[in-house]
C-alpha cells in the first residue's frame, strides 16, 4: 500500500508541483533514510519524463558534523557548490525525513547564524526560491508520528490524506479567498493574548495550492512593514534550530517586535530576532486552510497550513508578495483560532470573516471542506 501512495506523491510532485518537462534539471535533496523510496519513485519518473535528476542524500546527523566546526571561509565555499549547482536547475524538491528533528539543537548559535546567512540564504531564499520551480515536503518517518503523538501506521494514513488532497480544488477554493483579501485594506486579529492590527494594502496575495509545499493549503500576502501594532500571542509550538518554543509572545510598534518572550528560551529567541536588522519586521501574514490539518505538531509545513490558523512571520518577506523586508531569517509562527484553541476572530476593514477558525461566508466554509477537498491516496 505505501508504495502504491508513494508512487501517487511523486507523480503529484513531478507533474503538478513542479511541472516537470523534457530537458529541464531538477535538484532533489533527499533527508533521512525513510525518505529514500519516495526519493527513488522521483528520479524514475523525472528520469521518464526526460528530465535530468541531480540527487543527494542528507540529514542533521551529517549536517552537524559540519556545522559544529566550519569557518566562515568552509560555509561560503559549501554555498558556491550549490550555487553552482541550483543556478544550472529548473526546479527543485527537497524531501524531508530526518530521524531526529533536535540534531542540531546543540550547536553554537554562531555556527547556526553562519549557516543560515552564509549558506541557506544565498542557495534557498535568493536563489532557489526566487528562480526555481520548487517543491518541499516532509516524509512520514516515526520521529514525526511521535511528534504527532500517534503511531506511525495512523501517521502514514494521516500524512497521505493530508499531502494527496485535490489541490485542483483547492485552488479554486483559495481564488475566493484571494479576492476578498484583495479587496481587504486593514486587518485586524484578537484571541486571547492577541489584539493585533495592520495594514495589508498594495501587497499582492498569493495562493499556496501545492506548488511549493507538500502538504499545502494557505495563501499568504505580507503587512505593510510599519503598520504592525499591537500583541499577539502564538498558541501552536515551534521549533527552530532545535529548540522548542511555547506560547510566544510579541509586542509591536510601528513594525517592529518591541517585546518578545516565550515560555522557555526567552533569551535565545531574542538572539534569533536580532540575527539583523529585518529579523525584528515581519515578512508574511497568512491563513491556512488545509482541513486535513487539524493539530500541531511542532513541524512548520504542517502547522502552518491547519484549518483555522493563521501565521505571522518575523524575517524575509518573499518576492511575490514583498513588503520591503529582508532577513537571513523567516520564522513561521502560528497561531489556531478554532474553539478548542482558545477561538478568536479576524476581521477585514471592519467586517468579521472569520470567527473561531471559519469562514463567516458559507460558501468559502464549504470550498476548504473535507468534503470537497479529498483527493486520492494510491
Amino acid at each position: 500500500m505505501k508504495d502504491k501512495r508513494n508512487e501517487t506523491l511523486a507523480k503529484l510532485l513531478v507533474d503538478y508541483s513542479v511541472s516537470l518537462k523534457r530537458g529541464d534539471v531538477l535538484y532533489l535533496e533527499i533527508k533521512g533514510k525513510d525518505a529514500l523510496e519516495l526519493g527513488k519513485d522521483v528520479i524514475r519518473l523525472a528520469t521518464e519524463k526526460g528530465a535530468t535528476p541531480f540527487w543527494y542524500y542528507n540529514d542533521e546527523s551529517l549536517g552537524r558534523q559540519w556545522v559544529r566546526s566550519a569557518s566562515e571561509a568552509q560555509f561560503k565555499t559549501q554555498a558556491k557548490l550549490h550555487l553552482h549547482l541550483m543556478k544550472k536547475a529548473d526546479a527543485y524538491i527537497g524531501i524531508r525525513g530526518s530521524d531526529n528533528p533536535f540534531d542540531l539543537a546543540d550547536m553554537p548559535s554562531k555556527q547556526t547564524e553562519m549557516l543560515n546567512k552564509l549558506f541557506y540564504k544565498p542557495v534557498h531564499f535568493d536563489e532557489r526560491v526566487r528562480r526555481t520551480r520548487w517543491c518541499v515536503l516532509r516524509y512520514p518517518t516515526n520521529s514525526m508520528a511521535q511528534l504527532a503523538k500517534t503511531s506511525q501506521e495512523a501517521f502514514e494514513d494521516y500524512y497521505f490524506d493530508v499531502c494527496c488532497a485535490d489541490y485542483g480544488k483547492m485552488s479554486k477554493a483559495q481564488d475566493r479567498l484571494v479576492g476578498l483579501m484583495k479587496r481587504t485594506d486593514q486587518v485586524r486579529v484578537k484571541a486571547p493574548g492577541t489584539d493585533l492590527s495592520f495594514s495589508i494594502k498594495g501587497i499582492p496575495r498569493v495562493k499556496c495550492d501545492g506548488k511549493r509545499n507538500i502538504p499545502d493549503g494557505e495563501v499568504y500576502t505580507a503587512p505593510v512593514k510599519a503598520s504592525v501594532n499591537g500583541a499577539i500571542r502564538f498558541n501552536a509550538p515551534s521549533i527552530h534550530e532545535g529548540f522548542v518554543y511555547n506560547n510566544i509572545s510579541l509586542t509591536f510598534k510601528d513594525g517592529k517586535v518591541v517585546k518578545a518572550t516565550a515560555d522557555a528560551h526567552a533569551d535565545r529567541l531574542n538572539k534569533v530576532l536580532d540575527t539583523d536588522d529585518g529579523a525584528r519586521f515581519v515578512g508574511e501574514f497568512a491563513l491556512g486552510v488545509n482541513p486535513f490539518v487539524l493539530e500541531p505538531m511542532m513541524d512548520t509545513l504542517f502547522d502552518e497550513k491547519i484549518a483555522g490558523s493563521f501565521h505571522f512571520t518575523p524575517g524575509s518577506c518573499y518576492d511575490e508578495a514583498d513588503n520591503g523586508n529582508r532577513s537571513a531569517i523567516h520564522w513561521d509562527l502560528v497561531q489556531i483560532q478554532r474553539p478548542e484553541h482558545g477561538g478568536g476572530e479576524m476581521w477585514f476593514d471592519g467586517k468579521l470573516v472569520r470567527k473561531d477558525g471559519k469562514f463567516t461566508d458559507p460558501q468559502l466554509e464549504r470550498m476548504f471542506s473535507k468534503e470537497n477537498l479529498r483527493g486520492r491516496r494510491n
